[in-house]
């Protein structure tokens, strides 16, 4: 997916920009770059890969060279970043994040204008410097962010660096959030609001749908009205986001456990145990133990002294043993006991058909696994979830292409929890992992637990709706 974060400051803002950004790790591990504006009027950046180390560690010799009073910076699960542009508006950074799914029209329009691209991301162009292009398409800063919204199909949230200030602008249906925040004598934004507790920022606004701001030390003026509809995306509540920040106001924490909490509330799965599939399945798991009331213990632990987050190797291969290694399980725990392990989701099932394999092989009695949200069925369209994977990559749609031949296109009765044909592929994948029992959240449950309405909330890749495509 992807973070931003900026601030803008009557002191020199490098400390609040490094820890800032470093913040957002959770949600990326592809490139990180910062970029501020010093003192003598110039741009400073940096860019780095963050495929086989952490942020900090590949930040911390850069940090001598910003020295200014603003800054953006950001962890990109895509393309390079920041840019820099010089154009007819003067120069500016820019940073974003989101999905645009018309990348390829936009370039062809671009280049029929006479414009030109400099960065490639992967061979293809990269999808910041289009956004930057057609910011520079407008009279002023706050027309080109007009463009930039009406042109894009997908979404795109950004913040633009500039001489006078930091232009915020969420994504026109607001999958992405953005939220600024306030200390003395200055003010941040940010995707996360993880990011603003320990720099001393107070939340102050969560940008609505399109919304604009532009950000000074001292004020935060509103230079667009948010739209009327919003489609944040469910997955940064179940996934994404890190257990102390808010969406909408609506803190992760809490809606994983709610999202635990229900389905403990109704299993009546004989159980001894509620544990978790770290990190991301622990706030449901101990939500989970509440509603069903056993105890919740730390049968699989990640470990973290070492293996404080998940790289990207480029190969599989690597990747496997990454998730094998981190992650140890407390053998005492395990022994001839019937445990529901709790977790965020199920993609291609690989990795947790392996954990169940070596839970058994430690002496677990039953493996119960109980999943926060609906089955994905549907590739996400907008904010890069399953980027790198074809649909046939889930496994919900390898079950489908089975039964029903390539030329199935009718997915919906997979998505109704009320259908013999979603019992049936439920009880596939149970079978393909060798589970002792497997249960979904039904996506009334996830609505309830965000406590939005489902009109307010993309759900595109469990039940295929998809506006603003």
């Amino acid at each position: 997916m992807g973070g931003i974060f900026g601030v803008i400051s009557k002191q020199q803002c490098v400390a609040d920009l490094y820890y800032g950004t470093d913040y957002h790790s959770h949600l990326g591990t592809r490139m990180g770059g910062m970029v501020t504006i010093n003192q003598n009027g110039l741009f400073a950046r940096a860019i780095h890969s963050l495929g086989n180390a952490q942020f900090r560690s590949k930040f911390e010799e850069d940090l001598s060279k910003f020295d200014g009073n603003s800054g953006i910076g950001v962890i990109s699960d895509t393309d390079p970043q920041p840019m820099i542009m010089n154009s007819h508006l003067g120069k500016f950074a820019i940073v974003t994040v989101g999905k645009i799914n018309n990348i390829a029209e936009l370039e062809k329009e671009l280049l029929d204008a006479g414009k030109s691209f400099t960065e490639l991301s992967s061979g293809s162009t990269n999808p910041t410097e289009v956004v930057a292009l057609l910011v520079t398409l407008g009279d002023n800063f706050a027309a080109g962010i007009e463009i930039v919204k009406k042109k894009i199909k997908g979404s795109c949230s950004f913040i633009i660096l500039t001489q006078e200030g930091i232009y915020v602008c969420r994504d026109k249906y607001g999958r992405t959030p953005l939220v600024t925040g306030r200390k003395e004598g200055a003010h941040a934004v940010c995707t996360e609001t993880c990011s603003f507790a320990n720099l001393g920022f107070e939340p102050e606004h969560f940008l609505g749908p399109g919304e604009v701001m532009l950000l000074k030390e001292e004020s935060a003026q509103q230079m667009a009205p948010p739209g009327d509809k919003l489609q944040i995306c469910s997955f940064l509540w179940i996934y994404y986001g890190y257990p102390t920040s808010c969406y909408e106001n609506i803190n992760v924490d809490d809606v994983r456990y709610s999202l635990g909490y229900m389905m403990g509330s109704k299993d009546r799965t004989q159980l001894d145990v509620s544990s978790a599939i770290p990190d991301s399945g622990t706030c449901m798991a101990i939500g989970y133990a509440s509603g069903k009331q056993i105890p919740y213990r730390c049968a699989v632990v990640k470990y973290t002294p070492s293996w404080p987050r998940s790289f990207t190797p480029p190969k599989q291969s690597v990747r496997d043993t990454v998730a094998k290694m981190k992650l140890i399980p407390n053998k005492e725990l395990l022994r001839e006991k019937r445990i529901a392990f709790c977790d965020d989701s199920i993609v291609r099932g690989t990795q947790l058909r392996d954990n169940a394999q070596v839970l058994y092989g430690y002496g677990a009695k039953e493996i119960h696994i109980r999943i926060s949200c609906p089955p994905l069925v549907h590739p996400c369209e907008f904010v890069n979830f399953s980027v790198s994977r074809s649909p046939m990559e889930l496994i919900t749609r390898r079950y489908i292409l089975a039964k029903e031949g390539p030329d199935f296109v009718d997915l919906h009765k997979y998505c109704d929890e009320k259908s013999n044909e979603y019992h049936e592929m439920v009880s596939y994948i149970r079978n393909e992992l060798k589970l002792t029992s497997l249960k979904y959240n039904s996506l009334e449950t996830l609505v309830k637990s965000i406590g939005l309405p489902k009109e307010k909330i993309c759900t595109h890749c469990f039940d295929g709706s998809s506006f603003g495509m």
